[in-house]
């Protein structure tokens, strides 16, 4: 059930400002993702040319659009589940730690939390670079007179990429699993690097017609 997406935005705003870790960065940044791709599915449906287009691209368009639409659903999804993933992480650390075999259940519980914590932030990351993948054909295919719009998709999900990718970097600090950590940490420079090249190339477009 959300809870988080079912606040009013004012209210959401109000609830990220209080003193309550939680939301923070990941939430944020997987709702950064979430209004990327519902800003590009609009783009999408914008440059349908209609009944005079050419019959291939509007194949691919709607392909775009279905993919973005299952992105925001995802994404949004993915506001109340990192929140979920920290409240885990602090119930672990808060159960009781008196006697050896309480100590070794609590580390064991920490450790899973952790972990998931981890996981949680690196999915976001790679829908967020599937929504900036489908800005990028937008600024280069889509409706000229909503390309700013194509524009701002691309750089807030570029954005709830790198703060996914801060979150999965933050969790994997506390994480005692070596082959855990190599792996996650090895994605984390890969969704990285595509990213930064994705948006290098987008920002070079806009540059050149928007800017």
């Amino acid at each position: 059930m959300n809870v988080l997406m079912d606040l009013t935005v004012k209210d959401f705003l109000a609830e990220l400002a209080s003193a309550s870790p939680a939301p923070g960065g990941g939430s944020v940044s997987a709702l950064a993702g979430a209004l990327g791709a519902a800003l590009v599915s609009m783009v999408a449906r914008l440059s349908d040319g209609g009944d005079g287009s050419d019959e291939k691209e509007k194949e691919d368009l709607r392909r775009l659009l279905e993919r973005s639409l299952a992105l925001m659903e995802s994404l949004s999804s993915g506001v109340d589940g990192d929140t979920e993933a920290f409240n885990r992480v602090m119930s672990a650390y808060r159960m009781p730690k008196e006697t050896p075999e309480e100590k070794e259940r609590r580390s064991r519980a920490i450790q899973k939390a952790l972990q998931e914590a981890a996981d949680h932030p690196l999915r976001m990351a790679r829908e967020c670079l599937d929504v900036l993948r489908i800005a990028g054909e937008m600024v280069r295919r889509g409706n000229p007179n909503a390309l700013s719009d194509a524009g701002v998709a691309a750089l807030i999900a570029y954005a709830g990429m790198v703060g996914s990718l801060f979150n999965v970097a933050i969790n994997l600090e506390g994480i005692k699993d070596q082959e855990f950590r190599r792996r996650l940490g090895a994605e984390k420079e890969i969704l990285m690097g595509e990213a930064a090249g994705i948006f290098a190339e987008i920002k070079n477009l806009l540059k050149t017609r928007l800017l």
